[in-house]
């Protein structure tokens, strides 16, 4: 049984679509066989000033990864880097046992939109 919270994000979904201007992209997942995710955000003055996503999955997916984008717009570099499955799951309340896996997808993917914009960040000091 899914929560009204997660029906609201499933059929109402924030953040969704592409930021033009990210300095940070991570994606998970294969389109081919399953849940797909891409986060973009956009980095100011450490803190993560815009979050947005593409998903290709199951309302599960598309509802938590909603969710994740509201917990990580506004946080510091660190702050998002430390958002887990577990603070999804607290946010979007109850997910049926065998769709609790995808409250893990949005979190890994921003950690690697994190990460690849700490390495652009560092080539472009490097350089």
């Amino acid at each position: 049984m899914y929560t009204n919270n997660l029906l609201d994000h499933f059929t109402n979904p924030r953040n969704a679509g592409i930021i033009s201007d990210a300095n940070g992209i991570g994606t998970i997942g294969d389109p081919d066989c399953g849940d797909f995710i891409r986060i973009y955000i956009r980095v100011r003055n450490d803190r993560l000033e815009d979050v947005s996503f593409e998903v290709c999955g199951c309302p599960a997916a598309i509802a938590t990864t909603s969710i994740l984008t509201e917990l990580a717009r506004g946080k510091t570099i660190n702050e998002a880097m430390a958002i887990d499955e577990n603070d999804v799951l607290k946010a979007i309340g109850e997910l049926p046992q065998a769709k609790v896996h995808c409250s893990n997808l949005g979190p890994a993917a921003l950690k690697q939109a994190i990460l690849y914009y700490l390495q652009n960040k560092k080539s472009s000091e490097n350089s």
